[in-house]
């Protein structure tokens, strides 16, 4: 075979390993981000466990494996620093969203409770327009 040949073959043999490399790294990040946004809010042990080991792999700080987070950020070209903020301030607002849902009376009341309707007041001279409440004209306390 030819010197320039074998070059090229062997170009293309490297740049196949890298880019399955590269795929089975972006797969890694993937599955990571899956159970990390899946089991935010699991209640069973394994649920649990598979999210708090998604969050420690995105937190974890200088990891030497070649899967580490930083790692494969740095080999795909990502900002760590973006997807670590955005993991969290997404988790935030889902745990608020989950607990607003499980509490229902720490949300505000939409409109039933202080809808007002018009009323005429006596006064000594005359007589003056005024507001209720649904619940004090509903009480009768005018």
């Amino acid at each position: 075979m030819d010197p320039p040949n074998e070059e090229i073959i062997q170009g293309v043999y490297k740049k196949s390993i890298r880019e399955g490399e590269e795929r089975l790294m972006l797969a890694v990040l993937e599955s990571a981000v899956e159970d990390f946004q899946k089991y935010v809010l699991a209640r069973n042990p394994r649920g649990k466990q598979l999210f708090q080991h998604a969050e420690g792999w995105f937190l974890e700080k200088d990891g030497e494996g070649l899967f580490s987070f930083e790692k494969i950020c740095e080999t795909l070209g990502l900002h760590p620093d973006h997807i670590q903020t955005g993991l969290m301030v997404w988790k935030e607002a889902r745990l608020k969203t989950s607990s607003l849902q499980a509490h229902p009376a720490s949300r505000p009341k939409l409109a039933s409770s202080r809808i007002e309707q018009p009323a005429i007041v006596p006064r000594q001279y005359g007589y003056r327009a005024t507001t209720y409440d649904s619940q004090t004209w509903k009480s009768g306390n005018r």
